[in-house]
C-alpha cells in the first residue's frame, strides 16, 4: 500500500489530509470524529485580534484609522465579547482537544497588529498546541497607507510572535500583493515556518430591501484551487517555508494536484461541511487507488514534481499559459451547446 504520510511545520502526520480553519473546529465531538475519519491535523477556529482588544478594552491602532469610534466600531462585528467563547474560554477548548485525540492541533489567531497577540500565542503554546497559525486578514481601506507599509506590518508581526514562542507558526494570507514570490521571501526570512496559501477574500453584499451590507459566505469549489496550484508550483523550492493549500480542495485528485506543485498539506473545510466529515476516509481510499493505479509508493515522491521547476516546460506558468488559456476557448463549439 502506498505511503500517505508527509511532513508539515516538522510535524510527520499520516496523510496530507488537514482540517483547516472553521466552524466544525469549535466541538470536540467534531475533532473526535474527524480524527476517527483520518484527518491527519486539525487547524483550531480563529481566536480574533478583536476579542483581544475588548478583553483589554483598547481599541486596536489599525482598526480605529478606519472607524470613527470604539463603539461604532464593535457595532459591525458579532458578540465579539462571547464569539468563541472568548480568548480564555478559546485556550482551554485547545487545551481540551490536545487531551481528546492524538493527532496534532494547531492554534489560530486572526489579525493584524502585535497588540494582545503574543500574549495568546503563549498561552496557546502552553496549552499544549502543536503549532500557530497567524491568519493574517487586513482590509488596506486607507488610501494613506502603502503596500510597503502593509508588507511590514506582515513581517513584524511574523517576527514579534517567532520571538514569543517556540512551536512552529505558519502565516495564512491573501493572493492580493504585487509581488506573491517576493512577500513570500520576506514572510520566509522574518522566521515563518510554513505559508497557508491562500486567505480567502469574504466579501460583504447588499441587501436592497434593508439598505444594508450583508455579510455573504459561499462555500469554495475545485476551481478555486488553481490559483493556489499557479502560485504554490511557481513558490515551490524558492522558499524554505513549508506550503500548505487551502481553498478549494473537494476531490481527491485536487489533494493529489496540491502535493504534485508543492504543497505539503492539503486543508479543507468547505468540503468537510458540504459532504461530511465521512467523506474524508473515501478521499483518502480514492487517493491510494490513483496512487497504487499510478505506481507511486508516497506522497513524498510525487510532492514538487509538476512544479514550475520540474515540469518539461516550466514557462506554462507564467505568461505562456495565459495566451495558451485565451487562445483555448471553441466559441463555436460552445455557441452550439
Amino acid at each position: 500500500m502506498a505511503n500517505l504520510s508527509t511532513s508539515y511545520l516538522g510535524l510527520t502526520l499520516k496523510s496530507p489530509i488537514v482540517a483547516s480553519s472553521g466552524p466544525l473546529c469549535k466541538d470536540i465531538g467534531h475533532i473526535l470524529h474527524m480524527e476517527d475519519a483520518g484527518v491527519a491535523a486539525v487547524v483550531l477556529h480563529s481566536l480574533f485580534e478583536e476579542q483581544i482588544t475588548i478583553e483589554s478594552q483598547a481599541l486596536d491602532r489599525h482598526l480605529s484609522e478606519q472607524s470613527e469610534s470604539y463603539a461604532e466600531s464593535l457595532s459591525y462585528f458579532p458578540d465579539l465579547a462571547n464569539y468563541n467563547i472568548g480568548p480564555d474560554g478559546y485556550v482551554e477548548h485547545l487545551r481540551k482537544a490536545k487531551q481528546a485525540v492524538d493527532i496534532p492541533i494547531v492554534g489560530s489567531l486572526n489579525g493584524v497588529s502585535t497588540g494582545g497577540w503574543i500574549r495568546y500565542a503563549k498561552l496557546i503554546e502552553d496549552a499544549g498546541a502543536d503549532a500557530l497559525e497567524l491568519n493574517i486578514y487586513y482590509m488596506p481601506a486607507d488610501p494613506a497607507v502603502d503596500g510597503a507599509r502593509i508588507e511590514q506590518m506582515y513581517t513584524e508581526l511574523v517576527s514579534h510572535v517567532k520571538a514569543s514562542i517556540n512551536i512552529p507558526v505558519a502565516v495564512k494570507l491573501g493572493p492580493y500583493f504585487s509581488s506573491i514570490p517576493n512577500m513570500a521571501r520576506k514572510l520566509d526570512k522574518a522566521g515563518a515556518d510554513g505559508l497557508v496559501l491562500f486567505n480567502r477574500f469574504y466579501q460583504p453584499d447588499l441587501d436592497l430591501e434593508a439598505l444594508e451590507v450583508a455579510p455573504n459566505l459561499v462555500l469554495s469549489n475545485s476551481s478555486e484551487l488553481l490559483m493556489r496550484l499557479h502560485w504554490v508550483g511557481l513558490l515551490y523550492g524558492h522558499v524554505g517555508a513549508d506550503m500548505a493549500i487551502t481553498g478549494g480542495v473537494h476531490t481527491a485528485l485536487d489533494v493529489l494536484k496540491s502535493m504534485m506543485v508543492g504543497g505539503r498539506v492539503a486543508m479543507m473545510t468547505s468540503a468537510l461541511l458540504r459532504h461530511g466529515i465521512d467523506y474524508v476516509a473515501r478521499l483518502e481510499a480514492d487517493v491510494l487507488e490513483w496512487m497504487e493505479a499510478h505506481e507511486y509508493e508516497s506522497i513524498e515522491q510525487m510532492q514538487g514534481s509538476m512544479s514550475a521547476r520540474n515540469v518539461a516546460e516550466p514557462a506554462a506558468f507564467q505568461r505562456a499559459n495565459y495566451m495558451k488559456v485565451l487562445s483555448s476557448y471553441d466559441v463555436r463549439t460552445s455557441y452550439l451547446h
